[in-house]
């Protein structure tokens, strides 16, 4: 099939078209004869205008669905808030929950004294190794740890008294 012949038979069908849209016994405007409106929204035997159907809604929708929703979760929610606060849902189950709360503090500063008084031990057994003896001299040692501990002591109640 060539293209001319294609664009003919697409004429002839489209001018088919065309007349089957218009009705096949609807004489053209340019023939003289008088136009047939269709009537879709008028009712020319009563001369009003039609209704349309009430089954156009769709049935089930998003908002149908979710209608009483919100007021269903503001009224529980209100409940919720008019409810006692019950403390013992809030508290943690374990019993020393304040207690170790309370002691992080003292703990901490322990800790610092621990790692201190561990530094002056490494401190002292270098010490005592540069000096050549290649013997640890424990006494030496104990004896200087409790000059710490006393002088933490010190510092502690000196601390204490301006609080």
């Amino acid at each position: 099939m060539s293209l001319a012949a294609a664009s003919e038979s697409r004429k002839e069908r489209l001018i088919a078209l065309r007349q089957r849209k218009l009705g096949q016994g609807a004489p053209n405007a340019e023939e003289g004869g008088t136009f047939r409106f269709k009537q879709r929204n008028f009712d020319p035997e009563t001369r009003t205008l039609r209704k349309h159907a009430q089954d156009d809604e769709p049935e089930d929708t998003v908002e149908k669905q979710v209608e009483g929703l919100a007021e269903k979760i503001i009224a529980e929610d209100e409940e919720r808030r008019a409810q006692e606060l019950d403390l013992f849902n809030i508290a943690p189950k374990r019993a020393n929950w304040d207690l170790k709360r309370d002691m992080e503090k003292k703990l901490a500063k322990l800790d610092r004294k621990t790692q201190e008084s561990i530094h002056t031990l490494i401190r002292q057994r270098l010490a005592s190794q540069k000096n050549g003896d290649g013997t640890l001299n424990l006494s030496a040692g104990i004896k200087a740890q409790q000059k710490a501990a006393e002088a933490d002591e010190i510092e502690d109640v000196d601390s204490g008294d301006e609080d």
